[in-house]
């Protein structure tokens, strides 16, 4: 991977470490998103369009993540890659909504309101992320977002497929663009630490969806 060699190395550092952060803490390896991917039973159909409507419930709104992140952002490279990232995901959000639409309703499932109760913690963990006021912690939860999400995508498609619908590029910000906002967004090991925390609450709500998601299919079958 290509970077530019005037980036300062704590800042290559942090970035780097950013990365490796959503490889060993994000959705990638999460059994029960590995289990939706390859399953072709009976229940198959029932269990991707239930990954498909929390997942609606927590990304499809807006404004989110980014675009409150971006509000609360003052002018500089990393306003402007939020910029670019909040155009780049709101192709996502709007393909979300539309499979939400073409998967039918929510399948019924024991422990409705328990759901609920989760999913809205989890949209105000998020928001609370996106409007920290400490330097770096919306930007460690965007770019963890960002770099998370060809995974949570892979399922997406899936269903997609499952329902002949045509599935959008994807065009979010790759790595080389991560490393590089993720230099100009921190100076020091508090903005490194903000950062950090940031990314790692984002995967940890990414991964709590997955395990809901589970315990959801397993009270089904009950």
């Amino acid at each position: 991977m290509a970077i530019n060699q005037a980036v300062d190395r704590s800042a290559i550092t942090a970035a780097e470490a950013q990365l490796a952060r959503v490889a060993n803490q994000g959705s990638a390896e999460h059994a029960y998103r590995l289990t939706l991917l390859s399953a072709n039973g009976p229940n198959s159909a029932r269990d991707l369009a239930d990954a498909v409507h929390l997942f609606c419930s927590v990304y499809g709104r807006h404004p989110g993540l980014i675009e409150l992140a971006l509000h609360n952002c003052p002018a500089g490279p990393v306003r402007d890659w939020l910029r670019e990232a909040s155009d780049a995901y709101e192709r996502e959000r709007l393909y979300l909504v539309r499979l939400t639409a073409a998967v039918g309703p929510l399948p019924s499932t024991p422990g409705a309101s328990e759901t609920e109760a989760a999913l809205v913690a989890q949209r105000h963990a998020i928001e609370t992320l996106a409007k920290s006021e400490r330097r770096g912690c919306a930007l460690g939860a965007a770019t963890a977002l960002m770099s998370d999400w060809p995974s949570i995508r892979a399922l997406l498609d899936r269903a997609a497929d499952r329902m002949g619908m045509q599935r959008p590029a994807m065009v979010l910000p790759d790595e080389d663009s991560i490393i590089r906002v993720v230099s100009d967004g921190t100076d020091g090991m508090a903005s490194e630490r903000a950062l950090a925390f940031g990314g790692e609450q984002l995967l940890l709500q990414n991964r709590g969806l997955f395990d809901l998601l589970e315990a959801r299919a397993a009270a089904r079958i009950d």
